[in-house]
């Protein structure tokens, strides 16, 4: 999937995350995640990064939507 900023910002508010706090579950960095947040459209970081974020806002409950109206919901609990 392509992980895009509004993704990452749309996922913490409905987790009402912190970036410390995905920074912490995630193992990436304060200032990586305020990098690709601050991003226009997709998140350029290495392949490992990604998935890392991917996989916590996963595991949290998010469900990512791509193709014509991309977007995040939250479908669990694992806050």
């Amino acid at each position: 999937m392509d992980l895009t900023s509004g993704h990452m910002l749309a996922a913490r508010a409905l987790l009402r995350w912190e970036q410390r706090t995905l920074a912490e579950k995630s193992g990436v960095s304060v200032p990586t995640i305020q990098r690709l947040e601050a991003m226009e459209g997709p998140v350029t970081a290495n392949r490992p990064t990604i998935n890392s974020l991917v996989g916590t806002f996963e595991a949290a409950g998010i469900e990512f939507q791509n193709g014509g109206s991309p977007g995040v919901r939250l479908v669990g609990k694992g806050r």
